[in-house]
């Protein structure tokens, strides 16, 4: 059973990288009067989740003309799509491994390097959706809660991928 505090995700402007997310799941049974917390990286199956999506995601970049020439190694994306899942976890909850790895994600300063505008922008998000489409359904959730993380994440990603535009137009 959903409430309205079911979700605690957040629902920002502005991405904050030092943010994590969580679901908070209640159900009939209620042991003790305690409510459980689960963090969405556990609660859509932990990394394995979030590495399939980047997997996905990573083969619609390979194919697409406007997205592909933003990587300084087109031939070998796999750099890139570690840095991808682990970050992504983490946001979402999981391990502090991206950040151990890299430091603080400055999510838009590592981006600055890149033109991205609106169309880089609109590709991204259009790969990231369907990725997510295609990942969410395989998630240990029922229908309604694989749809406010789905929700939740189209939300997140159409954020951050506003604030990494950094030409006009």
């Amino acid at each position: 059973m959903i409430d309205e505090n079911m979700t605690d995700i957040p629902n920002n402007s502005q991405p904050d990288d030092s943010q994590t997310a969580s679901v908070e799941f209640t159900g009939t049974a209620r042991p003790d009067s305690d409510q459980h917390r689960v963090s969405v990286f556990t609660a859509v199956g932990g990394q394995a989740f979030f590495d399939r999506l980047v997997e996905r995601f990573y083969a619609l970049v390979a194919d697409d003309e406007v997205l592909l020439p933003l990587y300084p190694d087109q031939v070998n994306l796999g750099p890139a799509k570690e840095r991808l899942a682990l970050f992504l976890a983490q946001y979402w909850g999981g391990p502090g491994t991206y950040s151990e790895m890299r430091g603080h994600p400055r999510l838009r300063g590592r981006h600055v390097p890149f033109a991205i505008g609106q169309a880089e922008r609109d590709h991204w998000i259009a790969a990231m959706t369907v990725a997510l489409a295609e990942t969410v359904p395989e998630c240990p959730l029922d229908a309604e809660l694989q749809a406010v993380v789905s929700e939740r994440m189209t939300e997140h990603f159409s954020t951050a991928a506003d604030h990494m535009v950094n030409q006009p137009g």
